[in-house]
């Protein structure tokens, strides 16, 4: 497995980690965390050789091979079949039963071998740069943000595929959900350092945010400490009487290792002001149709409305129309036929990709926010600016110099600054970071107003649609109801192009029934003494971190007092049991580890019954 020792890495003048030190072990799926600019994909680059360390060493053991996944989609050859052989290395280039094999695999048929690569859809071709990277049989996936402009069908998919890889995965993905449901253990970028939780980004912020409670907690302790001595100091080193006792103290302050104050990193801040309005309803419409061309409908007669307070969920595969339908009811777009009605008091924003082409580029952050409101004070814009992550002199950037992302900041913030009752968002989690989308998605969740969203994100679905339109095969429906409720009544369509499995005729509920509960007690009798293991460490550390928080209360003490004898034991004794704590923890991981495959493999067994 990998190893990083000690590596430090810094651009200019910023420096983006320091002294980091990590090992990947067999089997761990790990996702990395970490607000943008943080360092995540530089250190991919560092671990696949294409950016040197400053200092610290990348320890990979002879054999181990690290495939990455190409974000961007280029391809040289006429068929699918010579388009993924081009993976074969030199001695295997004859062997394309090889490349067949992974294909069909990926849900490719014999009839696709001979098609164009460019003539399939966005999914399938990061199915072909999969296969051709699974050609070279990598031991580990690094997978920098493979999210990226997939849908919700190829999600789900290769959701599954990555639960099921053999290998090691470490993924960078602002799709939290995503990541949640692969990873065995979630490891951060926190204030230039690494922090690794066994489990999932829930149980890794609860751990991060309960850390710095205590960091906190011992600063305070120690401030109020360092104070005291100070005053004592000051007080007494004047005096002839008290001189040496002064001194004294001035080497008990030179010897404390004082806590750093925690830095805390940026996140947006998201509050949209709602407009105050009679209308029950802000948003009637009926029998909506559109088509580049009469022939080439992309959907027709769709009608719906919206009251205040609810939101609308637009999703489907993409190509299909979703954000295109935003665009016409947002009146972007001239429809075909039907009718689109706003009441008169309705006042809506629009964020979509499209939109970042009306920013003026030659305007600065500031302009551009003064645009969305123009009777704002200059303290509310540069508010609004911080808010979006431009404090200070980043606000006077100009348009023509931020990247994709920070310009889809700059149109966050210009609907920020407005009096709105109804939101257009098409895809707004795009370039934000985990965090940032838990803050976007609890604003959504707050604004009184409605809402009409275009996302792939399967959790926002959850938290914040009320009701759907759902593109599939035959154009677009609208489903009255949230999204788990259509997974439950109608779900994801199996595309036709992928050749479906044949799976074992379903047993019946009776005998499932009998076949999930002896899964359940052999599980449990496996996992028994595994359960007893990890209570057991777990009371252990506890009754050890208890004993040790006493034992440096009392050294602060004996130090006071100068009982050097006292104070050389007791030292001894606090080094003794930092180190076993130390030790209990990694051997906790590991039993921890265990358990969680334990019963991710039967949690499979058990889904396999279900046909």
């Amino acid at each position: 497995m990998i190893q990083l020792l000690n590596i430090s890495k810094s651009f200019s003048s910023q420096e983006l980690f320091s002294n980091l030190n990590f090992k990947l072990n067999s089997g761990n799926r790990i996702g990395l965390v970490g607000r943008n600019g943080s360092g995540k994909s530089t250190l991919f680059k560092i671990i696949l050789g294409e950016e040197s360390p400053d200092s610290g060493d990348v320890i990979i053991p002879k054999g181990y091979k690290i495939g990455t996944l190409k974000q961007h989609l280029t391809f040289s050859e006429s068929t699918l079949r010579e388009e993924a052989a081009l993976a074969l290395e030199e001695e295997m280039k004859y062997d394309v039963y090889r490349v067949e094999k992974i294909l069909f695999g990926l849900g490719f048929t014999l009839e696709d071998l001979e098609k164009d690569p460019l003539s399939f859809s966005g999914g399938y071709q990061i199915r072909i740069n999969l296969a051709k990277l699974l050609v070279t049989q990598p031991n580990l996936l690094l997978l920098d943000e493979p999210t990226n402009y997939l849908d919700i069908v190829s999600l789900r998919w290769l959701k599954s595929f990555l639960r099921a890889f053999e290998g090691e995965v470490i993924l960078i993905t602002h799709n939290r959900d995503f990541m949640d449901s692969i990873v065995t253990h979630t490891m951060g970028i926190v204030r230039k350092s690494l922090f690794l939780v066994p489990g999932d980004t829930h149980k890794f912020y609860e751990q991060l945010q309960a850390n710095e409670e205590l960091h906190a907690k011992q600063k305070i302790s120690q401030d109020k400490k360092v104070k005291e001595l100070e005053d004592f100091i000051a007080r007494n080193k004047a005096r002839a009487s008290t001189a040496s006792l002064a001194q004294s103290k001035v080497k008990q302050l030179e010897k404390m290792d004082i806590l750093d104050d925690l830095g805390f990193d940026n996140t947006l801040k998201f509050d949209f002001n709602f407009k105050e309005t009679p209308a029950k309803v802000l948003l009637d419409v009926k029998d909506l149709s559109f088509g580049y061309t009469p022939e080439n409908i992309l959907f027709e007669k769709i009608s719906f409305t919206l009251e205040k307070g609810e939101c609308l969920g637009i999703i489907g595969k993409n190509g299909k129309g979703k954000s295109t339908l935003l665009n016409t009811i947002a009146g972007e777009l001239k429809h075909l036929s039907g009718e689109v009605n706003f009441h008169s008091s309705t006042s809506f924003a629009h964020f979509g990709q499209t939109n970042i082409a009306h920013l003026n580029p030659n305007s600065t952050v500031m302009d551009e926010i003064y645009v969305g409101n123009s009777q704002l004070s200059e303290s509310n814009v540069r508010s609004i600016c911080g808010g979006m992550m431009f404090s200070g002199e980043s606000a006077k950037k100009k348009i023509s110099l931020l990247s994709g992302g920070e310009k889809s900041r700059v149109m966050l913030g210009q609907i920020l600054a407005r009096h709105v009752n109804l939101l257009f968002l098409d895809e707004p989690t795009n370039h934000l970071d985990i965090d940032s989308i838990e803050a976007l998605t609890k604003a959504i969740e707050n604004f009184k107003g409605s809402v009409i969203i275009v996302t792939h994100s399967e959790e926002m679905l959850r938290r914040v649609c009320d009701r759907l339109i759902i593109f599939a095969k035959d154009g677009a429906e609208y489903f009255d109801g949230g999204y788990d409720l259509f997974l439950e009544k109608i779900g994801w369509e199996e595309d036709e192009s992928v050749e479906k499995v044949k799976q074992a005729p379903k047993a019946n509920n009776k005998e499932n029934k009998k076949l999930k509960a002896g899964l359940v007690r052999e599980r449990n009798n496996v996992t028994a003494p595994l359960k007893k293991k990890v209570q057991k460490l777990e009371s252990e550390i506890i009754k050890l971190e208890e004993s040790l928080e006493a034992h440096h209360k009392e050294l602060v003490e004996v130090s006071n007092c100068g009982e050097s004898a006292a104070l050389i034991e007791l030292s001894k004794l606090v080094s003794s049991q930092e180190a076993k704590v130390e030790e209990l923890f990694e051997t906790l991981e590991h039993a921890q580890s265990e358990l969680d495959d334990i019963n991710e493999e039967y949690e499979k067994k058990s889904l396999a019954l279900e046909g």
